[in-house]
């Protein structure tokens, strides 16, 4: 299986261009293989791209060695040059290594046509009667076929909005498909997103996947939708300057670097944060969503509910993916029948309880600090495509028990105290009491979802930095879990699970 990409005419600033688009999509074991005549740009192009992934870097004639390796922030990429290889120096050479290590970037690969995997992206440049231009034909062979159907959507996009002729730079992601680029202009600046279509996924449920079941996008549609009603109430979303629904992209104003997480590593207050944080959900209560967000050139999208169904099969992680790590097997059915029954009663009461956003996960990776912003707007909102109309503790218990760093009691405490005090002085039926319990079972579904997320991205996925995580949020658990009302799963959770203190379990 093989796609191809031809671009004619191409002068120096559009290959720099398209060596930034390239740079965004390579990942370690890639391989890049440039042909073409001497001369005909394919070190400007190899220089470009290694620019693109480590601008600090300068790059020699890769004609003085065989092999020049740099260390990227996101990978090692090793620069070959082929013209002088002879038949004993290859296997020399390590590329097998190399490869395991990060990604190559081969010039003249014809002279180690025998050793080129499968899967790998050819580029070939042809000269042009214009010696300021050259023609370029991308292949893309094996998984780089769809691929680079994806890297030329990309460029298509961005070609149709005010940044085609754009830098862009690489941002680093979350656990999702999504990625993130800087797009760089003299005069201004964007982020771009680029979100792929996601496949349902097996059924596992009434013929649903996981994702249909507990209500997570599919697309960039909610995002968009999502983001202008939070601007129309005016919180700190960002602006969405241009967007493709169907191939997935947007590209949307860039609030800066200043996530909560880097700014307490920079001595920020965490108080101050929180609180500010704290307000704007305060101020989210106080501006509900419509059951339908309006959408520009679309249909309205209708705003799922946050229904106990979906809060119990996010719930139901934790015996899916922790019990069996703990127990050596898996959970047998009466087992989890047991625990669905204890679940089931808890969160149908807290799925018709205080409605409002729940924009799902409001924490620190996903609020910008923006101090020289008015009021709620000071706090920027970055991840809401998964967001629902369901209880509004939510969202407070995402940020008072942030899973990715240490919310101290004594400030979750205060910040709940206040939440409370505040929505008793806005007129409204509001309970405290009602809202404390709300708020500990939200938080001990919540807390159950994440250590079944975290033992699964360690178990299946390989991802084992999520542990350090576990016994952190092993402890939100248990001060959830120690409400009054929650006794019955208090019970369970301490005959199946172990203390906060032996997590992550060893095999993990």
């Amino acid at each position: 299986m093989s796609r191809s990409w031809r671009l004619d005419g191409v002068d120096l600033a559009r290959l720099d261009r398209l060596a930034s688009r390239i740079a965004l999509s390579l990942k370690t074991g890639d391989v890049l293989a440039l042909s073409g005549p001497l001369g005909a740009g394919k070190t400007t192009l190899a220089r470009a791209l290694v620019a693109h992934l480590d601008g600090d870097t300068e790059v020699p004639s890769p004609t003085f060695a065989l092999m020049q390796q740099y260390e990227t922030p996101r990978l090692t990429l090793s620069h070959c040059d082929f013209y002088r290889l002879q038949n004993d120096e290859l296997e020399e050479l390590g590329l097998d290594d190399a490869l395991a290590d990060g990604a190559l970037l081969i010039e003249w690969p014809e002279r180690a046509a025998g050793w080129l995997p499968a899967d790998r992206l050819d580029i070939t440049l042809e000269e042009t009667s214009d010696p300021g231009t050259r023609n370029i034909v991308l292949t893309g062979h094996g998984g780089w076929a769809l691929r680079l159907d994806r890297l030329q959507a990309l460029a298509g996009f961005l070609d149709h909005t005010a940044y085609a002729k754009a830098d862009a730079r690489f941002l680093q992601g979350d656990a999702s498909a999504r990625s993130y680029a800087r797009l760089v202009l003299p005069d201004r600046r964007a982020i771009l997103m680029n979100a792929p279509r996601q496949p349902d996924g097996p059924p596992i449920r009434e013929g649903k996947p996981y994702s249909a079941l507990v209500h997570l996008a599919e697309d960039v549609t909610p995002f968009v939708a999502v983001a202008d009603a939070l601007r129309v109430r005016g919180f700190a979303a960002p602006a969405i300057e241009a967007f493709d629904l169907e191939d997935g992209f947007v590209v949307l104003e860039d609030l800066g670097d200043r996530v909560f997480g880097a700014e307490l590593e920079r001595g920020g207050d965490q108080a101050e944060l929180w609180s500010a944080a704290v307000d704007v959900l305060l101020a989210l209560a106080a501006a509900p969503p419509s059951e339908t967000l309006p959408l520009a050139g679309h249909p309205a999208y209708r705003l799922p509910r946050f229904d106990a169904e979906a809060m119990l099969i996010e719930a139901s992680l934790i015996v899916e993916w922790l019990w069996p790590t703990v127990h050596g097997r898996e959970i047998p059915s009466d087992l989890r029948a047991e625990f669905e029954a204890l679940w089931r009663p808890h969160l149908e009461k807290a799925a018709k309880a205080d409605p409002g956003w729940v924009l799902r996960d409001y924490h620190s990776p996903n609020l910008m600090w923006l101090p020289d912003r008015e009021g709620v707007r000071n706090v920027g909102l970055l991840d809401f495509q998964d967001a629902l109309s369901g209880p509004l503790a939510y969202d407070l218990v995402s940020l008072l028990q942030d899973a990715r760093l240490e919310v101290p009691e004594a400030l979750e405490r205060a910040e709940l105290d206040r939440y409370c005090s505040a929505r008793n002085g806005q007129g409204e039926s509001f309970s405290s009491d009602d809202f404390r319990t709300l708020y500990a079972t939200l938080g001990a579904q919540r807390n159950s979802k994440i250590l079944g997320i975290f033992a699964r991205l360690a178990k299946r996925d390989g991802k084992r930095g999520y542990l350090a995580h576990m016994p952190r949020v092993a402890r939100y658990l248990e001060r959830d879990l120690a409400h009054p009302a929650l006794g019955d799963l208090r019970n369970f959770y301490a005959r199946e699970f172990p203390a906060a203190a032996d997590l992550p379990p060893p095999s993990l």
